[in-house]
């Protein structure tokens, strides 16, 4: 409450100023001998903002004086002697201040204690442990108040919520020179999660209960109601989440019974509501003991979640542009539930130049929405990109597991019919190929990560065995790494690599062989211009893929980063190092607020008829 009132005083004062003013509020210019550093700094904060044209002369004299002692205290200092000089015009503008400090009081003795349940909880004793101060140092207040701060947001971050201070002292001898500090906490019971109530939900609350990052009868944790809060919005299936504890005051300890008087009070006003004829009469040690088990145990506090649900069908269009495939556009319509199990259905399209697709993704979560869940997908794609033009349907199942290390692990089984021409030769094929695979992103501040790693492997097999018309075993890998060093630079890395084990790969359709060049591969050559080529000159597609990057980049000014990079790769009928292609240049990022744009001048080394090639695209790295 003495917040909101400082604040409309405040208000009122400036209002009142300007109503004064017609030009702005003059603050008074200070110059200050005799001491330096934080100190003075302090002065000099604690007297900005003085408006001489406000008091009178001996007022502004008086305010002067008193701000800054103030501002000497919490450094220790609370005798010096300050002579101040005003100039003569009226107002005064300028003040010269002629500060001796005088002695700086030490601390004599601190006594910082702790009773009730935070004594064994580590938190507690382990930020009285990091206090700055000893017994013999310069007194500094700040330590003092972010030490007693800190106790009360444990407290109420760990479930103390009849936590109190029993005492709560700074001492100060000026004439000593000395200072005690005392701080005692009782934080008094540790409360426990209880009952959680959930309402307003449109999904089976079973569900949600699986979803608990607590159980009731663990230890209160306010963390872990805003972990909670994430996974519920995770799901996507709500507009608005709120959950809270319901911290009740006067809470019944048996039945009806009024338990805001003392315990006499209590058993008054049973025996005075009982009725000897209709009941037997109860002694008060057998209400002292039925208390008692009521009483026994830690306090709990009760849960409530709120919720609304999310929109059932969602729009977005999404207008792009890069060099690889020119201008692009994405529409996508998103069913974040169709059902009370949570069921999602989403589909997507996109268009490009070389390539059209639409898309879709049924999923079907499981115990544990967020980790466990099947997936059905189903896709159409159109391509055609130099020596390449496919159509192409797929169909997909699987199972998707979410470990605790963020690892996601998929097993899958995908059907593809694709009718193909890749570098002048025809075909059609219906394949079948169970896959799994491994992946894991970590991110922080994903739209431009500070710091951040990617991993992804596959493994795919087909075989005639169950009717696929090709035989083949295909692996893929990638990684990339963003890490920050200082404030203004950034080392942005990453790898590919691919290999397709076959003895007929002519029944490889373009969907799964393996081509590089382009903005997010080897920049300095053409999207998916590096792969072998027939005898007439043509791409077609590689059995072997490899390719990596580095990237320094470096703040210029606010948003603006400058960028040198070096990529190499290829994609390969065998393997062999003097088969890369490799690229270096110079970009710019501008982290706008659609997202990072990159722009990119690169030269390729092994590309005689280019001497550069512009890279330019939107969107994160991961």
């Amino acid at each position: 409450m003495e917040n909101h009132v400082g604040i409309r005083l405040g208000t009122a004062t400036l209002v009142a100023a300007l109503a004064l003013m017609p030009g702005w509020v003059h603050a008074l210019e200070v110059r200050i001998d005799g001491i330096d550093g934080n100190v003075a700094d302090n002065v000099r904060y604690y007297l900005d903002g003085l408006d001489p044209e406000q008091f009178s002369r001996a007022r502004v004299e008086g305010e002067t004086q008193r701000r800054t002692r103030e501002a000497m205290r919490v450094y220790g200092y609370y005798e010096p002697d300050i002579q101040l000089q005003l100039e003569d015009r009226d107002p005064p503008r300028h003040v010269d201040l002629t500060i001796d400090p005088g002695p700086r009081v030490t601390i004599e003795s601190l006594s910082f204690r702790l009773a009730g349940d935070a004594r064994q909880d580590p938190p507690f004793q382990e930020a009285i442990d990091a206090f700055p101060l000893a017994e013999g140092d310069p007194l500094l207040h700040a330590p003092y108040d972010r030490l007693r701060s800190r106790l009360a947001n444990l407290a109420l971050e760990r479930g103390y919520f009849d936590w109190r201070f029993t005492d709560r002292r700074m001492e100060v001898r000026p004439h000593a020179e000395s200072a005690r500090l005392y701080l005692a906490l009782d934080s008094g019971p540790r409360y426990r999660f209880g009952d959680v109530s959930l309402s307003g939900s449109h999904i089976e609350p079973e569900r949600l209960r699986n979803m608990l990052t607590f159980a009731p009868g663990d230890p209160y944790l306010a963390g872990e109601l805003a972990r909670y809060n994430q996974r519920l919005g995770q799901t996507r299936w709500f507009g608005s989440m709120t959950v809270r504890p319901r911290l009740m005051e006067g809470e019944p300890l048996f039945g009806d019974v009024d338990t805001t008087d003392d315990a006499d009070g209590w058993w008054d006003e049973l025996d005075a509501s009982s009725d000897a004829a209709d009941r037997p009469s109860l002694e008060m040690a057998a209400v002292d003991a039925a208390a008692a088990v009521v009483r026994r145990g830690p306090p709990e506090v009760p849960v409530d979640v709120a919720l609304t649900p999310a929109d059932r069908h969602q729009f977005e269009v999404g207008v792009g542009y890069a060099t690889d495939v020119g201008p692009r556009l994405r529409f996508s319509w998103d069913q974040p539930w169709i059902n009370r199990f949570g069921h999602s259905l989403d589909h997507d399209l996109y268009l490009s130049a070389p390539e059209q697709r639409f898309s879709g993704v049924y999923n079907m979560p499981l115990a544990d929405p967020l980790r466990d869940s099947y997936r059905f997908q189903y896709g159409f794609r159109h391509r055609d990109s130099k020596d390449t033009r496919s159509l192409e349907a797929t169909l997909e199942g699987g199972r998707r597991w979410e470990f605790e290390n963020q690892w996601v692990q998929t097993i899958y089984a995908r059907s593809t019919f694709e009718d193909f021409t890749q570098g002048g030769e025809a075909e059609q094929v219906v394949i079948l190929y169970p896959g799994v695979s491994w992946a894991r992103t970590r991110t922080r501040n994903p739209t431009f990560p500070s710091w951040g790693d990617r991993q992804r492997i596959a493994f795919e097999i087909s075989d005639g065995l169950w009717g696929s018309d090709a035989d083949f075993l295909r692996m893929t890998g990638e990684t990339q790494w963003i890490r920050m060093f200082g404030d203004a630079t950034r080392l942005v890395t990453g790898m590919g690599i691919g290999a397709i084990e076959t003895d007929d790969f002519s029944k490889i359709p373009p969907s799964l062989r393996f081509f590089a060049g382009g903005d997010r591969s080897v920049r300095g050559y053409g999207y998916e211009s590096l792969s072998p080529r027939n005898e007439e000159g043509r791409l077609t597609g590689g059995q072997q893929l490899l390719t990596a990057s580095a990237e320094l980049q470096r703040r210029l000014t606010g948003d603006w980063w400058g960028a040198a990079f070096v990529d190499t790769g290829d994609a390969f009928e065998s393997w062999s190092p003097e088969a890369l292609n490799t690229g270096a240049g110079l970009g710019v990022r501008w982290i706008s607020p659609v997202g990072p744009i990159r722009f990119d001048i690169a030269h390729p080394f092994d590309d005689e008829e280019n001497a550069w090639r512009i890279h330019f695209a939107i969107g994160p790295e991961f």
